[in-house]
């Protein structure tokens, strides 16, 4: 069996490749639903959607475990996937595990007491950063703000002119004198020296990239049953529902020039 990697397009390939540098041997399955990006413009009951025929598809190429690295289908439909589709599916007893409750775990740890969170529009909107923070600590204190411009850039090679309106973006987390900024979408890790540029060198990052692996193998430590049925030979395959000539692009940029992509 195989650990999976689900994202609504690349930006999870920086999580993918930091759990590989982490978990070397262990066999992973990467799936970027490319046809369908960004998700973060999309209704919710289209986000179940997407994300549920992705379970499926992940779970039919063997996976035990996936993780939703896209923070809007942890937004909007981890629940639903894990509470609903999970039990009446053919594969009752796999898992899928999402990234927003480890990131504000990591915030927590790190003793921030205004959090800052970047993210897409559905990410925002849903409040889940701040429902969830309420359960762990109600009394620390989120701003949020919402970035819809920023993934079609990063996808579209815009980086060059993200600037400007990366600053419009952080301005209000900024005035809301955040001690923490969270990354609150995959593909925001390309951007960690540009929000540093504008934000100060004061101003803690959380990043996925950096956090989710460790993460993940505290969850296997404390889930034998699932570690012990993901294969360690290594091996590692990349599919994506559409691909480009500027994907397959952004793929090398984001995880290395080896990357081999599938189309499938």
């Amino acid at each position: 069996m195989k650990l999976g990697v689900f994202d609504s397009g690349l930006g999870g390939l920086l999580i993918a490749k930091s759990i590989r540098a982490r978990l070397p041997d262990m066999d992973m399955l990467y799936y970027g639903d490319t046809l369908h990006l960004p998700y973060g413009n999309r209704s919710g009951e289209a986000i179940y959607e997407y994300s549920r025929r992705a379970m499926e598809f992940l779970f039919e190429q063997d996976c035990r475990l996936v993780i939703t690295a896209c923070n809007t289908v942890s937004a909007s439909a981890l629940r639903r996937l894990q509470q609903e589709y999970l039990p009446s599916s053919p594969w009752p007893e796999r898992r899928i595990l999402g990234v927003v409750v480890p990131t504000l775990e990591e915030a927590l740890e790190k003793g921030c007491k205004k959090i800052g969170l970047l993210g897409t529009h559905y990410t925002v909107t849903s409040n889940v950063y701040k429902h969830e923070l309420q359960k762990l600590d109600p009394g620390i204190e989120i701003a949020q703000n919402a970035a819809p411009l920023l993934v079609p850039m990063i996808e579209n090679d815009g980086i060059q002119w993200i600037d400007p309106v990366l600053r419009h973006y952080l301005k209000p987390l900024l005035d809301a004198k955040s001690e923490c900024l969270i990354l609150g979408c995959t593909h925001y890790s390309l951007l960690k020296s540009q929000i540093t540029a504008i934000a100060g060198q004061k101003i803690l990052l959380i990043s996925q990239d950096e956090i989710i692996p460790a993460k993940l193998n505290d969850y296997l430590n404390r889930h034998s049953e699932i570690a012990n049925d993901i294969k360690r030979g290594g091996q590692t395959r990349f599919l994506v529902s559409d691909l480009t000539d500027n994907y397959l692009a952004s793929a090398k940029n984001l995880y290395g020039n080896e990357i081999k992509i599938e189309k499938i």
